[in-house]
């Protein structure tokens, strides 16, 4: 391919710009235009990339290919169907919508356009701890797993930001903190467990009392007998990422991850082999990762599926549906935050 796919970008914020840096990185893609609601009018920035006040003008006005969604939850579907129906490919940031309702209009959508790729933004599949992980249940070495357990936390819904910031607003958000940055460990625990069967919740706002969920306790087991627990949290002091795992033969413990803000500590996987005499304190193997390739692989990946046609892994529309539909279960599990939300309970299972 001699030309580079023309990419746009709506919303330029921190993601936006970031996707801007990895996706101009590659040999057959170049941003050419971006849109942000901090761009009073059309214009062009000093480095000659063009902007637009919003998503409708950037699709009015540029000739594009591919489509990158980097905005606020309450729009992110709408633009997605916009991109699609301009007949571009897209790449949208979790999560997909407020809600489940909208990632099931964008799937209508997408299934109008077989020809065009779909990606969700999934990074934290994309972290080498956690594929290595993978790597290692999926090998059978250590036999069946057992159960998980995932804490993933912060100090607040908005970190430094305004109490009035829109992820404190339903309306605009659809949840917080589960919804924000649960749904990553969720996706994670269904990538290592599968589907998971039956549920049950505690979900509340008790502490900082915004218009969504500061904390959610979940307990959910899948049909063939995994259990997971799941603490996803706004009042986690020193910000907290970490995901342990029990197998039959030993067990494999995710231990923070790298991130733009560096602040959820070193990203480690370690690894114990179960023995019949190891009294409790089994051979373990700790590995530290310096480096965070995510970024850049997620859009390779995106990329390879747009110019040879592979499928869509780690971040297709069915993930996206099926984490969305696991976030909403649990509010739906905990039958006050069922009430309040109006939310119908799932079924609980056997």
């Amino acid at each position: 391919m001699s030309e580079k796919l023309r990419v746009g970008i709506a919303g330029y914020g921190v993601v936006g710009k970031l996707r801007r840096q990895v996706a101009d990185e590659h040999p057959h893609m170049r941003t050419v235009a971006v849109c942000d609601r901090l761009f009073d009018s059309m214009g062009t920035l000093p480095d000659g990339l063009r902007h637009y006040p919003c998503a409708e003008s950037l699709l009015a006005h540029e000739e594009l290919d591919i489509l990158f969604v980097c905005l606020t939850n309450d729009v992110a579907a709408q633009v997605t169907i916009a991109g699609l129906e301009k007949g571009l490919h897209v790449f949208c940031e979790k999560p997909p919508g407020r809600d489940v309702s909208d990632i099931r209009q964008v799937i209508e959508a997408e299934r109008r356009y077989p020809h065009l790729k779909l990606k969700y933004g999934f990074n934290h599949r994309y972290h080498d701890s956690v594929r290595e992980a993978l790597t290692l249940v999926r090998s059978g070495e250590f036999g069946r797993l057992i159960n998980l357990r995932g804490v993933y936390g912060k100090s607040k819904i908005i970190d430094y930001r305004s109490p009035t910031h829109w992820r404190t607003k339903r309306a605009v958000a659809g949840g917080g903190i589960l919804l924000d940055q649960g749904i990553h460990m969720l996706d994670l625990m269904r990538s290592f467990a599968g589907e998971f069967t039956e549920i049950h919740s505690i979900v509340s706002n008790d502490h900082w009392h915004h218009d969504v969920e500061d904390n959610a306790y979940a307990l959910m087991r899948t049909a063939d007998g995994i259990v997971a627990m799941l603490h996803s949290t706004a009042t986690e002091w020193r910000h907290r990422f970490r995901l342990e795992m029990s197998l039959e033969k030993g067990s494999i413990v995710l231990g923070g991850i790298l991130t733009g803000s560096k602040s959820y500590g070193a990203e480690t996987i370690t690894v114990a082999w179960k023995t019949e005499d190891d009294a409790g304190d089994p051979m373990e193997r700790t590995t530290r990762y310096n480096s965070d390739p995510s970024w850049r692989d997620e859009i390779w990946d995106f990329m390879d599926a747009v110019m040879n046609g592979a499928s869509i892994t780690n971040g297709s529309s069915a993930d996206a549906l099926a984490t969305m539909e696991l976030v909403y279960r649990i509010y739906g599990a905990d039958p006050s935050w069922a009430a309040k939300w109006d939310l119908a309970q799932p079924d609980m299972g056997a």
